[in-house]
């Protein structure tokens, strides 16, 4: 008898530290990661509490997907972002401080 094997999932890609710290490195994205921590939220969430433009917004999330530091679910016409499982991880281990080795982002202590 054959037992068909379940799709495997992708591992999730490594965590880059070179790419995390070019895409952190505007006040922006930072802020933005900060709402993320918290929950996962649509564009236009994340437009009120930033008071930003859909286009500034969109364009930043973009940056860090890229980076692999979000991960985005479409519900319909919306799209809700979230941390990265990977990056989430990072920042669950050190209390919301990401530590590159070089440098340290502390999430908790950004202004609004």
């Amino acid at each position: 008898m054959v037992i068909p094997l379940m799709p495997r999932r992708p591992d999730p890609q490594p965590f880059d530290c070179l790419a995390a710290m070019r895409a952190l490195g505007e006040p922006t994205r930072l802020r933005l990661v900060r709402h993320l921590i918290a929950r996962p939220c649509t564009v236009s969430e994340l437009c009120d509490l930033l008071s930003a433009t859909p286009y500034n917004v969109s364009k930043h999330l973009r940056v860090l997907r890229k980076a692999s530091l979000l991960e985005m679910e479409k519900h319909g016409q919306h799209h809700i972002y979230s941390l990265a499982a990977n990056f989430r991880h990072q920042l669950a281990r050190n209390g919301n401080i990401l530590d590159l080795g070089c440098c340290q982002f502390h999430f908790d202590r950004l202004p609004h």
